[in-house]
């Protein structure tokens, strides 16, 4: 990459490692035998970072994360079923609309966006509507940051003998999550995330008796995750023409997260930018949107300057020339931005960054933080 490219603080996609960049240089046969063992080596490596291999099945799939959560609510959502969504942000509502655009039938429970949803909450909701088959939650809201509990939720999901789907696309490969402990039907990620690949394939750890029974469910020939699972453990292929490159950058992208100690090195890498973005901005004034005790160290929404003379495009392009790209806030009541803390990054970066937001911040003649 060129020195004078911009450092990306954003939750996907991310920076890249050169390592990473370069897997991308080759071309592969999609059909071929060394494609098809890559394909099978990174399901293999994604199941292990949850202790999976002996409960879920990867199903890997073309297309954004969203993508892969639309696949997994029409695969493993029957016709007949009923969706409990749990919402405190962006990622939550989108959610809903999935399950609204695909006809299944589902409720909605909605807390404030600095609010995480609570095992009580949904112990209530369930003993209220015994219709609900299944609940979905986002573990990691990126719209703020928040993290909910999912171990909590997750056990008095299944003590009610419901099912869980849980979007860990911000969540997975930094925070930890065992399939033997925590019970789920499906833990949906993608490439372009903590895991510092590029964007372009979703995964589904789904579990192997909800995904056996799930066939006929599919409301799309090309997200049915049964038929894809099915073809593949049967031919070692993917059913139609797969992100070649986007396979290849994720497997270079594991083997980078392997040497560097896997999820505990990458969350305490992750914890430390974190905890220096948030220190370096409360010393500019800068006040953090979510508690700290719920931030998880993926993404960080910042209050946005009370100061007229701080508009966020101008903000973003300045601190864009000093090499660093930030994301616009995604909450309807309160003007925010966000900055991530993941990628190929480390916490010199995140004070560089801070050191940026300073300098543009006193070059605006902000003053009223």
């Amino acid at each position: 990459m060129s020195s004078a490219a911009p450092t990306l603080l954003t939750p996907g996609p991310l920076t890249t490692s050169l390592r990473t960049r370069q897997a991308m240089l080759q071309d592969w046969g999609s059909w071929d035998d060394s494609f098809n063992r890559l394909t099978a080596s990174l399901c293999e490596q994604l199941l292990a970072i949850i202790n999976g291999a002996s409960s879920h099945h990867c199903v890997p799939l073309q297309g954004s994360g969203t993508f892969a959560v639309e696949a997994a609510i029409g695969t493993l959502v029957p016709r007949d079923g009923h969706v409990l969504v749990l919402i405190n942000g962006a990622y939550g509502k989108r959610l809903a609309k999935i399950c609204d655009v695909l006809g299944r039938r589902f409720s909605t429970f909605e807390t404030a966006e600095d609010q995480p949803t609570t095992a009580a909450d949904v112990e209530r909701l369930l003993n209220a509507d015994p219709g609900i088959t299944h609940v979905a939650l986002i573990h990691c809201e990126t719209s703020t940051g928040i993290l909910n509990p999912l171990l909590e939720i997750a056990n008095v999901v299944a003590k009610q003998g419901k099912r869980l789907i849980i979007d860990a696309m911000s969540s997975f490969g930094a925070l930890p999550v065992d399939a033997q402990e925590t019970p789920f039907d499906a833990l949906i990620a993608a490439s372009g995330k903590c895991l510092e690949g590029v964007p372009g394939m979703g995964f589904v750890f789904a579990r192997k008796d909800a995904l056996a029974h799930a066939a006929g469910n599919s409301h799309s020939l090309a997200m049915d995750l049964h038929d894809q699972h099915t073809y593949m453990a049967k031919t070692g292929q993917w059913r139609f023409t797969p992100p070649t490159h986007v396979v290849a950058a994720l497997h270079e992208a594991l083997a980078q997260y392997n040497e560097q100690g896997g999820l505990p090195a990458r969350h305490q890498r992750y914890t430390k930018n974190c905890q220096t973005l948030l220190d370096g901005m409360a010393t500019l004034g800068i006040r953090s949107f979510v508690p700290a005790a719920i931030q998880a160290p993926i993404i960080v929404t910042f209050h946005a300057p009370k100061d007229p003379r701080y508009q966020f495009k101008d903000f973003y392009e300045r601190v864009k020339a000093k090499g660093f790209i930030l994301y616009p806030g995604k909450l309807t009541q309160v003007d925010t931005f966000r900055v991530g803390c993941i990628g190929h990054v480390t916490h010199a970066d995140m004070q560089a960054a801070v050191n940026a937001v300073a300098q543009v911040l006193d070059e605006m003649q902000v003053l009223d933080i």
